[in-house]
């Protein structure tokens, strides 16, 4: 199983970013799908998450609004669109699959993670 995520990057505030995650060696649209992020001297925190299913969507708080994450099951891609970025943001966004799960929010669910990329958010 392999998980490669592209697009982050240096950006000012309240510009926007892209990110894209590609999958390999699983069952993709049987996988919940979510993204993560991790600022230096920080825990992992939940970003965005989708389940299997594509019925529940869930975003953390501090992201609503904002953020959108998206599946597309046939390129077995996952994206995590990010629009008014704050320098907060800034963190390493690594994403994740859960294969069979709809508790997307529960980083116990995530059996694969990616390596992540670096989003920097300059004021």
């Amino acid at each position: 199983v392999q998980l490669v995520e592209s697009g982050g990057g240096l950006v000012q505030a309240g510009g926007s970013l892209r990110l894209s995650c590609a999958a390999s060696g699983l069952s993709f649209s049987g996988s919940g799908i979510g993204w993560f992020r991790q600022a230096p001297g920080k825990a992992r925190e939940f970003v965005a998450g989708i389940s299997w299913s594509g019925s529940l969507i869930s975003y953390a708080d501090s992201v609503k609004g904002r953020f959108t994450i998206s599946r597309d099951n046939a390129k077995k891609t996952m994206y995590l669109q990010m629009n008014s970025l704050k320098p907060e943001d800034t963190a390493v966004y690594l994403c994740a699959a859960a294969p069979g799960s709809n508790f997307v929010k529960d980083i116990r669910s995530y059996a694969y993670w990616g390596q992540g990329t670096l989003v920097t958010v300059s004021s």
